[in-house]
């Protein structure tokens, strides 16, 4: 439960992840650019704080190495795998710990 609500800057960052289409992913990097922030760390740090879960769909941001990242506050473990988990129920997939077909799968705002 959160403890506060969402800043403004935290409401901009949920507002353009809902833009990113079921089966598609984009990167901490190209959320950023897409909201004129210049640190994706900053994007991550607001996906983790998401109150909104499941209609932000924040399991569908990635690194920018095309690996999952973090997931709900956590770098691994079961958080991580339920990332997996639910980006694999969209056919998004991912093979050693990559994303496959990142040229179909990447979304470009």
């Amino acid at each position: 439960m959160p403890t506060r609500p969402p800043t403004q800057f935290e409401l901009r960052v949920y507002r353009a992840t809902t833009k990113i289409p079921r089966g598609r992913v984009t990167t901490y990097g190209l959320l950023a650019r897409h909201i004129r922030c210049r640190s994706a760390q900053a994007i991550g740090q607001a996906l983790s704080r998401n109150p909104f879960a499941p209609e932000v769909p924040c399991h569908r941001v990635i690194a920018s190495d095309m690996t999952l990242g973090g997931f709900a506050g956590r770098s691994g473990g079961k958080t991580v795998a339920r990332k997996n988990e639910l980006l694999a129920a969209e056919g998004v997939e991912f093979r050693t710990g990559r994303l496959l077909d990142p040229e179909r799968r990447l979304y470009r705002f």
